[in-house]
């Protein structure tokens, strides 16, 4: 509740720029204090940020501790409220059984931060008293975070943060009718039973109370780190950190650098997983698809899905899931009853909820609205347009897809990922706008992934 505040002020304030959303209310973050940027298994992947105990002082070898510059200044005035109210009829066709899904829910998240300042480092100060110092290669952060090479060291240089006590409030109401029988069963139990004309209600109201000099969002400066403990501050966002290698020849090993990403080469190497997913049995793609749509636009189950698939995968710690065990336990059980096939379908929902997970909270809400077996077909042909010449004969999409309030919705959806998205004459027509960065990749993997849980 607390990250969803923090991410939808960061989309508000500075989407896309420097500064990086507190996810817990447990970090204690402050200027100088040391934060270890980890890079993702997938490229496109933004990175994870993970506050340390220990600040620039802590970790240097020796002498005069230094002593920053520091600057305040009153920054806005905040509060929000973000939400949706999503209404729908489903009809869904199983192997032996028929659904019609009635459901209304409504969500709403108010952050009321009230007056923000914002507290920066004085960089000349710092550059000048940072010249000469060296890191303690002998530290136990240091060792630790070197013996990885995509970990690197950032050091907080500025920091958005409230002045006095403050609130969020999350307020979510879940209605919903179904006729019919759906059964999802498993090898032995059946997981999910919902009779006929049965019915579903869930309500909740939660106040969370943030007290003044909470961090709400920071910006990082980055860190080049020499082998025998020299390192440079990367002033310019074109410049990142890292820990310089040895060879097994003992020569020195360039920094590792971000990389960009062409995005169609990369969907044709990924076309096995989609193949994968296509192929699962007719009524485990149908619970899969219902299962990940609830889940889809609840960003700490999504996330929790992501991080328990990536340890399925490769390894690692599992985050725990609590709240959300069962959620997340009915998609893990579907998954393993795909037999032979089951590590192949691990890696390929991991690589599709990663780049779900990547998206902003805006446009999860689109994308939902979206996960119909009805329109994400019609996504797909998009996505094939997109990749080809962009452009698309109307006759090619289904009439419903055309009309104006669901058009509206898809056009939404992809010009979140900066994707231009018109109808010109007879034809559709895509365009990947300017400085669109990884967003439209991420759109494609992810439409892709959920279009063949939907054939």
């Amino acid at each position: 509740m607390f990250a969803t505040a923090t991410r939808n002020f960061v989309e508000e304030v500075d989407r896309g720029r420097s500064l990086i959303p507190v996810s817990s209310l447990n970090d204690t973050i402050s200027l100088l204090t040391v934060v270890i940027k980890k890079k993702r298994y997938w490229l496109w992947q933004k990175p994870k940020y993970l506050p340390t105990d220990f600040t620039l002082n802590d970790i240097l070898a020796g002498g005069t501790p230094i002593q920053p510059d520091i600057t305040e200044s009153e920054f806005i005035k905040y509060n929000g409220t973000f939400g949706d109210n999503i209404q729908g009829n489903v009809g869904a066709n199983f192997i032996q059984n028929n659904v019609s899904v009635e459901g209304k829910d409504t969500s709403k998240l108010q952050s009321s931060f009230g007056s923000l300042k914002k507290e920066e480092l004085g960089m000349p100060k710092l550059i000048k008293d940072s010249k000469e110092r060296l890191l303690d290669m002998s530290h136990c952060l240091v060792e630790q975070t070197m013996r990885n090479n995509k970990q690197v060291f950032g050091i907080v240089k500025e920091r958005i943060l409230t002045t006095q006590p403050c609130s969020v409030i999350e307020e979510v109401q879940k209605e919903g009718q179904f006729g019919g029988m759906l059964t999802v069963c498993g090898a032995k139990v059946t997981k999910v039973s919902l009779k006929e004309n049965a019915s579903l209600s869930k309500d909740s109201n939660v106040t969370m109370e943030i007290p003044p000099h909470t961090t709400l969002a920071y910006a990082l400066i980055e860190l080049e780190v020499k082998h025998d403990g020299h390192f440079k501050l990367c002033l310019m966002s074109t410049v990142s950190g890292g820990f310089e290698e040895v060879d097994s020849n003992g020569r020195l090993a360039p920094l590792h650098h971000s990389e960009k990403v062409d995005f169609r080469p990369v969907l044709e190497e990924f076309k096995e997983y989609f193949k994968v997913l296509s192929a699962l049995p007719s009524q485990t793609k149908s619970s899969l698809l219902l299962q990940i749509t609830e889940v889809i636009d609840d960003r700490t189950a999504l996330s929790l899905l992501q991080n328990s698939l990536h340890h399925l995968c490769y390894g690692g710690v599992s985050a725990s899931v609590e709240e959300h065990q069962q959620q997340i336990q009915d998609i893990l059980d579907l998954v393993a009853q795909s037999g032979a096939s089951k590590d192949a379908v691990i890696k390929a929902l991991h690589l599709v909820l990663s780049a779900v997970d990547e998206m902003s909270n805006k446009c999860l809400a689109l994308l939902r609205m979206c996960c119909s077996s009805a329109l994400l077909p019609d996504l797909e042909l998009l996505v094939q347009c997109l990749l080809g010449d962009g452009q698309l004969p109307l006759t090619a999409m289904r009439q419903t897809t055309l009309e104006e309030e669901v058009f509206d919705r898809v056009q939404c959806l992809f010009s979140s990922s900066n994707v231009f998205l018109k109808k010109d004459g007879d034809s559709l027509r895509t365009e990947v706008q300017q400085e669109a960065g990884n967003l439209p990749i991420i759109l494609c993997i992810a439409l892709r992934g959920l279009a063949s849980l939907s054939q």
